[in-house]
């Protein structure tokens, strides 16, 4: 959680003013009982109707400027929680981004989709509340306790003795749940998970009628969470009573050895009012300090899962620079090349070893399983070889930048994605700078040119995330035409046309072969 707050350099300045802004609430607040005390004192004790109404008039003042003050404070601390957090999840976003598959595989889309959304709100929460509660609450606490000590020191022993026995309390609770929380949010990602599978898979659940094994399934892992969540919520749960009974426990013994001082003529009856009310004071503010450290717990609890990623070293190593040093006849190599994936009990490919010639084209045959999509994911780095070398022109693909290498290659993968936004937007991820004439060259190539023509909106045609509003073999037209906009030097086609008619791949494969 530390290495996160290097994020609020930015933000120095609300981080200081935000916490200084309620301390000087805070102060006004303290005052507060004692105006009350001289108002039952001087204005009521001795009928002063003028004296009662300025001292009235001064409640409301101090009110005012401790709303004033407040409202500042907050606007300072939501500024600079808010602009933390905008950093954090852009440097998050762009760190998971450079992992590579290896990361993706360990860590699971769900868990990083939780990390960016539900632990990152979770850590924006707790830093907003700390810079307007955590030196406030203390201050008040510590405060009321002083000024208690001014107005009787003997009756003031008693908040000696109750708040060292709430600290006790707070303390304990938040060390026994910050590792409980860590595990409420892992239980979490299991529910996004199995919830995430399900939406994507919901037409093969219901062809096969597994709609209650899934159900059940979900159950379990709801249960699983919402078991963790109680436990950690009783634990937490215990803050507000404990401390309630310490401070009422404080008050009934102050109240008492009040009494007895106004009866020896000791102490004044707004003296124990003022004694009262800093007692209430205490009160209120270690029930927000406790409810403060729950939410502060929480948020090192995310903060620390969010840390864990930005820790995390993708297993590629990128090039800054590169320098072509040889022309080679052959396109792709494989020397002597073997791939184990990450916690696998046995390598997924063992010596594998051919050439591809410039121009050349060659299909890779093999059964579900056998290895076909990992040998290819190994000529774009998106895996490392484990042993051997992959050689593109000539040169290892290790000795490329990752951008140098990817932008000779076009791969169309085996699931066909698309994002929401139009046609051309979809188009231009393969190369920004395509003009309308080459979008449709491609797209033609790719025989979706009149899924184009049917439409009368064209190129601005909207695709609906995930490509909902076209066919399964309409979207791999699309996404074998991305590959080709950017023209590539290797073109791989992992089974991206599975979904084409007889037809319709035929005539692409004729139009592939044309390209000169």
């Amino acid at each position: 959680m530390k290495k996160l707050m290097v994020y609020l350099k930015g933000y120095i300045k609300e981080s200081i003013l935000g916490p200084l802004f309620k301390l000087l609430e805070a102060s006004f607040e303290l005052i507060v009982p004692l105006v009350i005390k001289s108002i039952v004192d001087i204005g009521i004790g001795q009928a002063d109707k003028g004296y009662l109404l300025k001292m009235s008039l001064a409640l409301v003042l101090l009110g005012v400027i401790g709303m004033i003050c407040s409202v500042t404070a907050q606007y300072f601390a939501a500024k600079a929680s808010v602009g933390f957090a905008t950093k954090l999840r852009h440097t998050l976003f762009k760190h998971i981004g450079q992992l590579s598959y290896t990361e993706f595989d360990t860590l699971g889309t769900s868990s990083m989709i939780t990390r960016m959304t539900s632990d990152m709100n979770q850590v924006q929460s707790g830093l907003n509340l700390a810079l307007r509660l955590l030196l406030r609450s203390p201050f008040i606490v510590f405060g009321a306790m002083l000024m208690g000590f001014t107005v009787d020191a003997n009756a003031a022993v008693t908040f000696v003795v109750a708040i060292p026995a709430l600290s006790v309390v707070v303390f304990t609770i938040m060390m026994l749940s910050i590792p409980l929380y860590k595990k409420v949010q892992q239980k979490l990602d299991n529910v996004l998970n199995t919830t995430r599978d399900n939406l994507i898979g919901v037409r093969v659940i219901r062809a096969f009628g597994l709609e209650d094994k899934e159900i059940t399934n979900f159950d379990k892992q709801n249960e699983e969470l919402t078991t963790t969540q109680k436990f950690v919520g009783g634990i937490s749960s215990l803050t507000n009573p404990l401390t309630y009974v310490i401070i009422n426990l404080a008050i009934i013994w102050l109240i008492h050895i009040g009494a007895i001082r106004v009866s020896a003529g000791l102490l004044t009856q707004g003296a124990v009012l003022a004694l009262y009310n800093y007692m209430s004071q205490i009160l209120v503010e270690l029930i927000k300090f406790a409810n403060l450290i729950i939410s502060i717990t929480k948020a090192i609890a995310s903060g620390n899962r969010i840390t864990e990623v930005l820790n995390m070293k993708s297993s590629l190593v990128d090039k800054d620079n590169f320098i072509q040093t040889c022309n080679s006849d052959y396109s792709v190599e494989f020397q002597n090349v073997g791939l184990q994936y990450k916690n696998g009990s046995s390598e997924s490919l063992t010596n594998v070893d051919f050439k591809v010639r410039h121009g050349e084209v060659i299909g890779v045959i093999g059964g579900t399983g056998a290895g076909k999509s990992s040998l290819i994911n190994l000529i774009p780095r998106f895996y490392e070889a484990t042993t051997g070398e992959v050689m593109v022109n000539g040169t290892n693909v290790k000795d490329y930048p990752l951008k140098t290498l990817r932008d000779k290659i076009g791969i169309v993968p085996q699931k066909a994605v698309l994002f929401k936004g139009s046609i051309r937007e979809n188009m231009r991820l393969g190369n920004q700078g395509a003009s309308d004439e080459e979008i449709m060259e491609a797209i033609t190539i790719a025989q979706a040119s009149g899924i184009v023509a049917q439409n009368n909106e064209g190129l601005d045609f909207i695709i609906e995330q995930g490509g909902k509003n076209l066919s399964g073999g309409q979207r791999q037209r699309f996404t074998i035409a991305r590959a080709l906009v950017r023209k590539p030097e290797i073109l791989i086609l992992d089974d991206s046309t599975s979904a084409l008619d007889f037809a319709t791949d035929a005539a692409l494969r004729k139009a592939l072969r044309e390209i000169p």
